[in-house]
């Protein structure tokens, strides 16, 4: 088997996503290399860490768990245009695993009812293919043993790229953006939504509006990379 594999890595030679160099037999998705150098948040041993004090005001989370770090121009960036814009889902999944792997070897108490990553607007996820949020959350969702509900929470309306906007047209962008059709299935449950990149947290607050009123909810947060401050417009 190890020749097979050899040999068609020869004929498809994997590439790490993070910084294209090829794979060694036993790496997965990324290099050992990018692996030790990738910049880790590690706000999941933080309660006080800057994703949580940004949110904090408008959004009280239980938990923040966030992998990286973004910077423009970064690995963690080419990471997350590899899933986006490149399609490669699979790398989603493997995130959310990562993720839910360094959870667990932490023994933090953590314990969630449901994982709802932040849906994608049908037009949009038919254009994209699949909702990347999604599949991180497929991935955690495996590690953690907790399920998924990808149905529940919807877009209410479209809205435009995020990408170029300033912090105030962000949360413009975004508002009312929501529905949850049958909000009464939440009460009494820690909910952990998901999503890819957080910046300003115009998203996850306008999600939250959706969840705010129910009785005895509570809510945490998990991304792939919470943007450092100075780093969008």
């Amino acid at each position: 088997m190890a020749l097979i594999n050899d040999f068609l890595s020869l004929i498809y030679p994997r590439h790490c996503q993070a910084c294209g160099m090829l794979l060694f037999r036993h790496e997965t998705m990324i290099c050992k290399l990018c692996e030790l150098s990738l910049p880790k948040s590690n706000y999941h041993l933080n309660d006080n860490n800057p994703l949580n004090r940004m949110l904090g005001g408008r959004v009280p989370l239980q938990k923040t768990l966030c992998l990286y770090l973004f910077e423009k121009s970064g690995k963690v960036q080419r990471l997350v245009h590899a899933i986006k814009y490149h399609k490669h889902k699979e790398l989603a999944v493997f995130l959310g695993e990562r993720l839910g792997n360094e959870i667990r070897a932490t023994e933090l108490p953590l314990e969630f009812d449901v994982i709802v990553p932040i849906p994608l607007h049908p037009k949009k996820l038919a254009e994209r293919g699949f909702n990347q949020s999604e599949e991180f959350a497929k991935g955690l969702s495996k590690v953690m043993g907790v399920a998924m509900d990808n149905k529940s929470l919807q877009r209410a309306k479209i809205s435009s790229t995020q990408t170029h906007k300033r912090k105030y047209q962000r949360w413009e962008n975004v508002e009312g953006i929501f529905e949850l059709p049958a909000p009464a299935n939440f009460e009494n449950k820690h909910v952990l939504l998901l999503d890819d990149v957080v910046t300003t947290g115009a998203t996850i607050d306008s999600a939250w509006q959706c969840f705010k009123h129910l009785e005895g909810v509570k809510v945490s947060l998990a991304c792939i990379a919470f943007t450092k401050p100075g780093n969008f417009n």
